[in-house]
């Protein structure tokens, strides 16, 4: 049987233990500013209600 391909191409995955952390510091420090923006946002909406 042939694979066949979707056009999707499929991410790379790590194979050395460095760069299995350098990907987790990289997705931890995204989910980080993406939380710290949210705060952000609802402080300044918080703001204007007092």
């Amino acid at each position: 049987m042939e694979q066949k391909s979707t056009g999707k191409k499929q991410p790379k995955k790590p194979t050395s233990r460095e760069d299995r952390l350098k990907a987790a510091l990289k997705a931890n420090m995204g989910r980080r500013k993406a939380q710290a923006r949210a705060r952000s946002a609802a402080d300044q909406k918080n703001e204007g209600q007092d």
